[in-house]
C-alpha cells in the first residue's frame, strides 16, 4: 500500500504537463473550435433552414390564395426561426405572380437545388445576420488559427416551395362523379364550362351567394337523370359515391383507381368529419371520378379524374334528423325523407393536405417544400 501511495505522489505532476503539451500543440484548442464553433454553426445552420422552409412555404401560400404573391413576408419568417430573432433574407424569387426570377444555382450547399420544378414556386434564401454582421463570429477558432483578422463565416441556407393541383392526396371517403362537377361548376352533363364557376374562396361570412349552393343526392327517389348514374340515383350498381377509407372517413388515393364503399348507408366515421367540416365552413378535398369498372355491385372502383375543394353546407344521410345539419347556405335545398344528399359548394382554396402536385386543376390546391 505505502508503495502505491509513493507511485501516485510521483505521478502527481504528469497530468499538469500532459494538459500543457495539449494546449502549446493546439491539441485542446483544436477539440475545442471543433465542438463549440463547430457545433454552432451546425446550430446556426438549422434555424436558418427552418426559417427558409417556413418563409417560402409562406410566400408559396400567398401566391396560393392571393391575386400576387407578398415576398416580404418571408423576412418575419426567417426571423422567427432564428434563436435571437435575427435572419438576412437575401433572396426571395420564383415563378408567380410577383416574384422575380431565380438566378442560375451553381449547385453550392447553401443553393437551392439545380433543377427546378415545373409550375410555380417561390425560393427564399437565408444567411447569417449576427448584431448586424453576416459573419457568425468564432469563440475558439480565432485563437487556434493565430489570425486575428479571422471575423467568423457567413452561413447560408435555401429553400423551395410549390403550390399547384394535387396529383394524389388523403382526401375525405366521399367521391363525386366527374359530370356533376361540370354541371356545379357552370357546365353541363356534357362537358365542362369553359371557365369554371367557383364560389368566393373562405374564409366565410361573408357567404357566397346562395346560387352556388348544389345537392348532390347519394340515394333518392326521385331519378336526377342530368348525370348518368345506377338505379335510385347511385353512381353503380352498390355504389353510392363512399370510399373505401382509413376507418376516419379519410382515404389516401395514391393511384388513378380507388375502391367503393359499397352501399347507401355512410360510413358511422364520417358523420362527425362532415359535421366539423359544416361547422368550420372550410373546404375539404373531394376526389373526382370519371369512369367506374364494375357492373355487379361489389368490389367497385372509381377511376380517378382530380381533387375539388368541396365546403360542406349542409347533409341529411339517414332518415334521423340527428343525422344530418341544415344547410346553412341555402335552407331551401334541405333533403328530406329517404333521399341520401351532401349540400355544399365548389370553390378554389388550398386544402391542407399531404399530396403531391400533377393534377388537373379543379379547384383544389396543395403546397410542398420542393428543394
Amino acid at each position: 500500500m505505502r508503495r502505491l501511495i509513493r507511485r501516485a505522489r510521483n505521478d502527481g505532476g504528469a497530468v499538469g504537463v500532459l494538459v500543457g503539451v495539449l494546449i502549446g500543440a493546439g491539441v485542446l484548442l483544436g477539440m475545442a473550435a471543433l465542438v463549440v464553433d463547430v457545433g454552432r454553426l451546425y446550430v446556426e445552420r438549422a434555424e436558418l433552414q427552418n426559417g427558409a422552409d417556413a418563409g417560402a412555404l409562406a410566400v408559396a401560400k400567398s401566391c396560393a390564395i392571393g391575386d400576387a404573391c407578398a415576398p416580404g413576408i418571408a423576412d418575419d419568417y426567417a426571423n422567427n426561426n432564428a434563436k435571437d430573432d435575427n435572419s438576412a433574407v437575401d433572396l426571395v424569387c420564383g415563378v408567380g405572380s410577383g416574384l422575380s426570377s431565380c438566378p442560375s444555382s451553381t449547385g453550392t450547399l447553401t443553393e437551392c437545388p439545380v433543377e427546378t420544378p415545373e409550375g410555380e414556386y417561390a425560393e427564399v434564401s437565408t444567411s447569417t445576420l449576427d448584431e448586424g454582421s453576416t459573419l457568425l463570429p468564432p469563440t475558439f477558432a480565432q485563437a487556434l488559427a493565430g489570425d486575428e483578422s479571422y471575423d467568423g463565416t457567413t452561413v447560408g441556407a435555401c429553400a423551395r416551395a410549390s403550390w399547384g393541383a394535387p396529383q394524389t392526396a388523403k382526401t375525405v371517403a366521399l367521391t363525386i362523379s366527374l359530370c356533376e362537377w361540370w354541371v356545379a361548376t357552370g357546365g353541363t352533363a356534357s362537358g365542362p364550362a369553359a371557365e369554371p364557376e367557383y364560389a368566393p374562396a373562405p374564409p366565410y361570412p361573408p357567404n357566397p351567394d346562395a346560387g352556388f349552393d348544389r345537392v348532390l343526392k347519394l340515394h333518392t327517389t326521385e331519378r336526377d337523370t342530368t348525370c348518368a348514374g345506377g338505379s335510385a340515383g347511385s353512381d353503380g350498381p352498390g355504389m353510392f359515391g363512399w370510399v373505401s377509407g382509413d376507418g376516419e372517413c379519410a382515404v389516401d388515393i395514391e393511384d388513378d383507381w380507388y375502391d367503393t364503399d359499397n352501399g347507401s348507408d355512410f360510413p358511422s366515421d364520417c358523420e362527425s368529419v362532415l359535421a366539423e367540416a359544416w361547422a368550420n365552413k372550410t373546404p375539404v378535398f373531394v376526389p373526382v371520378y370519371d369512369d367506374t369498372d364494375d357492373e355487379s355491385g361489389h368490389n367497385g372502383s372509381y377511376h380517378l379524374e382530380g381533387f375539388a375543394a368541396f365546403v360542406v353546407t349542409g347533409y341529411h344521410l339517414t332518415g334521423d334528423p340527428k343525422a344530418g345539419r341544415s344547410d346553412w347556405l341555402n335552407p331551401a335545398n334541405d333533403c328530406t325523407g329517404s333521399d341520401r344528399c351532401i349540400n355544399g359548394f365548389f370553390t378554389k382554396a388550398l386544402v391542407p393536405a399531404v399530396g403531391t402536385i400533377g393534377g388537373p386543376d379543379m379547384g383544389a390546391t396543395i403546397i410542398q417544400l420542393t428543394g
